[in-house]
């Protein structure tokens, strides 16, 4: 832990903003002592909220593909429209594509070209490149099938078409692929993809369709895979873990439906799909699978939750009940995990085209249970369900850190050996006022903060009031300086992430996430809060060193110090509270060597400290000023951070 005055602590709450009196900061960082910090510090945490999984970071374009429903969101015919004066009717088949797929779409017609379109999510970015796709058929055809890509506006100018030849035979259901380039580029994504036949080379003059696909080149090429540009906006953070499947997700609205990972296995006319929490329906295209191939992409060590017996509406199982959930989280681990011959579900998994086990280490049971239900559920929580799962676990996957999806924070105890989950929301005060909140309670116990950001602004309503439309440069300074606090209990602290982490422009629960997108790729915007959680998390700590306050202190400046892997030294710091700049003096104890460099990383924003990155305008706010210092006599490296500043100084490799 970083050593500060303990009067300088005692006096952490916000004050008013700090004059000039204040703003230097004389600081020596230690060559010894301070902790180990954990080596997957900063990462990601996914869930299907804001259209960020369908519609969002899985690549799939066409929207309702499947035509799939639930009780809660029945089947429909959104985002399809007719063409050539079909007519589009929803039939449930006595011989449907699959049990898991049992709705498809009947396109009838009198004579010539007919079909149907999609609209997409909110549009289709088309570009000159390779999309693969495919759809299924029932019905007796001799022709030949068009697949296009085309304008919505005006002419309907046809970007790129294909001819696919018919398979189709009377009875049975025949799957038909297909890849498609376009011509040219289109110049924004008022788009559609039509799917059209002859109508009078139908027997009966119609067709059925159903699972109607269309992919664009995919991250690493994977099939079924994730989009690029949004995978790539997160690997450039350099995040080392991914938990999933999120939060709410996981829990379902109701007891029956939950996520249950063996539904999103295997072959996409396989799975059901879900009854989101968001107020839509779900294709589970993105499963378990694919999570997990996303972490092996980036390099990030899964951190899995698990369902614990509660629902969104408040229910959750009793003890008989939770037993089987125990094994079905059991059975999800050794499927990821088990050994392909001796395991039933490791022979499962490599059926279907995995036969190398995968590693797991962090397991979450449950997500937020203090919330839904509370405080009965809670209490079953506390007093049979965590401890059935943490012993049978503990019996069968010891070496799996188990992760209880509350926190100290939510008055409960962590037993011993298990890991809590802090979820801090709060306003860019609270935030900041937040700083030192792990260095006392993590003591005893591991924690994660899985899910982190400023949402509201300071004097507002809080959670009575809106959430921002999007993280704010002052909210981002403030999240920068609780990453600090975080990383100076890095011994007792598994990792942080921001959350959530995906908003679609067109529709959208959570304005607060860090990157924004629609279909135009033109439109993904990395927030405020983005820029600072790169800064910070692509030099991550080693291990923290302690610092001695010769001069100033705590607020309006806050700091970590220690050492990277790279054998270099490291000094994170933010400025919040202040109306003049802060002066900063900092020397490493053992390199006194006059003109030693370092490079000095500086994050300002803007005038007004609520100013954004606004997706339609373009304009980033956040500037980042990169610059070389040499240390002057006694190895002391001089610099100033502007108020609402975030900064990382690195020397050169240290001097053993």
């Amino acid at each position: 832990m970083v050593s500060v005055k303990s009067a300088v602590v005692a006096a952490l709450a916000i004050s008013p903003l700090s004059e000039a009196a204040n703003t230097v900061n004389e600081l020596v960082v230690k060559a010894t002592g301070g902790n180990v910090s954990s080596p997957i510090m900063y990462g990601l945490m996914h869930e299907d909220i804001n259209n960020s999984g369908d519609g969002g970071i899985y690549a799939e374009l066409i929207s309702n593909r499947a035509f799939q429903g639930s009780p809660r969101f029945p089947s429909n015919l959104d985002g399809w429209s007719p063409v050539g004066g079909a007519q589009l009717a929803l039939k449930n088949l006595s011989q449907p594509l699959s049990a898991a797929l049992p709705t498809s779409v009947q396109v009838s017609g009198e004579k010539g070209m007919i079909g149907l379109a999609n609209s997409g999510y909110w549009g289709i970015d088309v570009k000159k490149q390779k999309y693969t796709g495919s759809f299924y058929v029932k019905g007796e055809y001799e022709g030949k099938f068009t697949v296009s890509l085309q304008s919505a506006l005006g002419d309907k100018e046809v970007f790129g078409k294909v001819e696919v030849e018919s398979q189709s035979v009377a009875g049975e259901w025949t799957q038909h692929n297909f890849t498609l380039v376009p011509r040219k580029n289109a110049p924004n994504s008022n788009n559609t993809f039509a799917l059209t036949f002859k109508a009078e080379k139908a027997k009966n003059r119609s067709l059925d369709f159903n699972l109607i696909s269309l992919f664009p080149p995919t991250f690493n090429n994977r099939p079924n895979g994730l989009r690029p540009d949004l995978v790539e906006a997160f690997a450039a953070l350099k995040p080392k873990f991914l938990r999933f499947p999120g939060g709410n997700m996981l829990m379902g609205n109701t007891i029956d439906s939950y996520w249950k990972w063996h539904l999103t296995l295997g072959p996409l006319k396989d799975r059901p799909g879900m009854a989101g929490t968001w107020s839509y329906q779900l294709t589970n295209g993105m499963g378990l699978i694919e999570y997990m191939q996303w972490a092996d992409d980036l390099k990030l060590e899964p951190i899995l939750g698990v369902w614990a017996g509660l629902s969104l509406d408040g229910a959750f199982y009793d003890p008989n009940q939770t037993a089987e959930a125990v094994q079905y989280a059991l059975d999800e681990i050794e499927f990821l995990t088990g050994d392909a011959k001796r395991t039933k579900w490791g022979a499962v998994r490599a059926a279907l085209g995995y036969p190398k086990p995968w590693r797991i280490r962090y397991v979450e049971i449950g997500n937020e249970d203090w919330l839904a239900g509370a405080p009965a559920s809670y209490e079953a929580y506390k007093n049979y369900r965590f401890p059935m799962f943490y012993k049978a676990f503990q019996e069968r996957y010891p070496d799996i850190q188990i992760i209880a999806s509350p926190s100290v924070f939510d008055n409960m105890t962590i037993p011993a050996g298990a890991a809590g989950d802090w979820h801090p929301y709060l306003t860019p005060d609270n935030m900041v006022d937040s700083w030192d909140r792990l260095d006392p309670l993590t003591r005893d116990n591991l924690t994660i903060v899985g899910e982190a950001a400023v949402t509201h602004p300071n004097g507002g309503l809080g959670w009575n009031g809106p959430l921002g439309s999007n993280p704010w440069w002052i909210g981002s300074v403030a999240e920068g300086i609780f990453l600090l606090g975080v990383e100076r209990n890095g011994d007792k602290v598994i990792g942080v992430t921001y959350a959530p982490l995906l908003r679609n422009l067109n529709r959208w629960q959570w304005g607060m996430t860090l990157v924004q997108h629609a279909a135009d790729t033109k439109l993904t915007t990395r927030s405020t809060s983005w820029y600072v959680w790169k800064l910070l998390g692509e030099k991550p700590l080693k291990n923290t060193l302690p610092v001695t306050i010769n001069k100033g202190g705590i607020n309006p400046l806050y700091w970590v110090a220690g050492e990277s892997d790279k054998g270099t030294s490291l000094f994170k710091a933010a400025v919040y509270n202040t109306t003049e700049p802060v002066s900063v003096s900092v020397r490493f104890e053992g390199q006194e060597k006059k003109g030693a460099k370092a490079t000095l990383t500086v994050l300002t924003g803007p005038e007004d400290p609520y100013g954004f990155n606004d997706p339609f305008t373009g304009v980033n706010v956040v500037k980042e000023m990169k610059k070389t210092l040499k240390a002057e006599a006694g190895g002391v490296y001089k610099f100033s951070l502007p108020r609402w500043s975030v900064a990382v100084l690195e020397t050169e490799k240290r001097h053993k």
